[in-house]
């Protein structure tokens, strides 16, 4: 059966090349001006201009924080071979990181899921090979070095489909990328820098945050103001905080829902978050149990309709915070406990704890060797993420064991970056202004446990 899958797959090739998949062609795609604009428009006004300034912070900055571009441009000017799996919708390099198992291990793989939908496999692996070539040049690595951590992830992706499609399901759906894993696969010097990394992300927890983001007020704590990246504002009243936990709390398993019945809401506030999420409603509850130093910090995260909806398909759930959850429990090798999704009447949320050991790479930090070696991991876990969903035998008919397509899509990456960088000068042409007016709000790289 997997034998006449991969043959499919196989002779997918003859309607849709795998050199086919290094074209970029730019002629009649829409204005990405426009679908920036577009995308303001759901958001809140007053933080716009946050956003703004943050995309203009880098063409990295940019082709994260208008994933809705380079989705229309895939969907629109790029082939696709028909197979679809649970795609993540914005598979750059930074939304792939560590988490915590509910066991308290440390895994990696995807951690950022706005825009997860059934869709083109393909389409996540361009996006990802994309984001290093660009990721790169932004970072002023040598040209070559983007390209090779591109080509990397993508032959690392066909390679990893190859030994999923022959293993067991369960066998698939267990496997992991672990902490062990990671420092195994890390060379020499940079051994101990991972270890170090690792170490800390175990310590990015809740109980981290609490003296970062809180102060203690009389008998209970509440947030510290840093505006506007995070204020109380006038809608997390007692009673919308009743109300979005009532609703949220349906949408845990019971053993789940009694342990948050045990902790006391103390506040909420309004944070920004991440480059492409910014403007959208994000707030952060914090809880406390019987002791002071016993919290627990809750995002409650709009969602809205994925990027990829309008090409292909909308969602078959009716609340887009059920869809992001959902994805997320697909693609992941395990969830957050407190995932879940809630609405306030007015929007739709999912909710998830804010630092649960998240951590993900720094690009101001990253060494040019270590660029290549991520992406091999990334290329992994995508692979694993799409085999769980997807037809893992089909797709690696397609991809076969040689190197044509990882060429092909490093063609791809290298052209969209150069698309990219224009669509960059042009956002910040638009602005009237550079990245060097970020103020406030203008940073690189966000913190990835905060949100995308």
């Amino acid at each position: 059966m997997a034998g006449a899958r991969a043959e499919a797959g196989r002779a997918l090739r003859r309607a849709v090349p795998r050199s086919s998949h290094a074209t970029w062609d730019p002629a009649g795609r829409r204005s990405p001006l426009a679908l920036v604009e577009e995308s303001d428009r759901r958001r809140l006004p007053e933080l716009v201009p946050i956003r703004h300034a943050r995309m203009a912070a880098s063409p990295f900055a940019f082709l994260r924080g208008a994933p809705a571009v380079m989705a229309h441009d895939l969907a629109t000017t790029t082939p696709v071979t028909g197979i679809t799996v649970q795609a993540c919708g914005d598979a750059h390099l930074l939304n792939f990181g560590l988490f915590a198992t509910p066991e308290r291990n440390l895994s990696f793989g995807l951690n950022d899921f706005d825009e997860t939908l059934p869709a083109p496999w393909e389409w996540d692996v361009k996006r990802l090979a994309t984001s290093f070539v660009v990721a790169a040049r932004t970072a002023g690595f040598d040209q070559a070095v983007g390209r090779r951590a591109a080509q990397a992830a993508v032959g690392v992706y066909r390679q990893q489909l190859a030994r999923y499609a022959g293993m067991r399901l369960l066998d698939v759906w267990y496997s992991r990328v672990d902490a062990s894993t990671i420092i195994a696969l890390s060379r020499g010097r940079r051994r101990r820098a991972v270890a170090d990394r690792l170490a800390r992300a175990q310590h990015h927890t809740s109980l981290d945050a609490l003296p970062r983001l809180t102060e203690a007020v009389g008998d209970g704590r509440r947030f510290v103001e840093d505006p506007p990246l995070l204020t109380h504002v006038e809608e997390c009243h007692t009673g919308w905080v009743e109300e979005v936990l009532t609703r949220y709390r349906t949408t845990l398993s019971d053993e789940r829902r009694l342990l948050l019945r045990r902790f006391r809401t103390q506040d909420a506030a309004r944070k920004v978050v991440g480059v492409g999420s910014v403007g959208t409603r994000c707030y952060v509850l914090l809880l406390l149990g019987d002791r002071h130093d016993d919290p627990l910090l809750l995002q409650v995260k709009q969602a809205t309709a994925s990027v990829l909806e309008p090409y292909a398909g909308r969602s078959r759930y009716r609340h887009p915070g059920h869809r992001v959850v959902n994805g997320q429990r697909l693609l992941q090798t395990a969830s957050d406990i407190f995932l879940g999704w809630t609405s306030d009447g007015g929007a739709d949320y999912y909710v998830r704890q804010l630092w649960d050991m998240k951590g993900s790479v720094n690009l101001d930090t990253l060494d040019p060797a270590d660029l290549v070696p991520y992406g091999r991991l990334c290329g992994w876990v995508l692979a694993r993420a799409h085999a769980r969903s997807g037809d893992a035998a089909a797709i690696s008919g397609y991809l076969g064991t040689g190197d044509r397509f990882d060429r092909a899509v490093a063609d791809f990456a290298e052209a969209y970056a150069d698309q990219t960088e224009a669509d960059y000068a042009a956002f910040t042409r638009a602005r009237g202004s550079g990245p060097g007016d970020e103020g406030r709000g203008g940073v690189t790289n966000q913190r990835k446990g905060d949100g995308g």
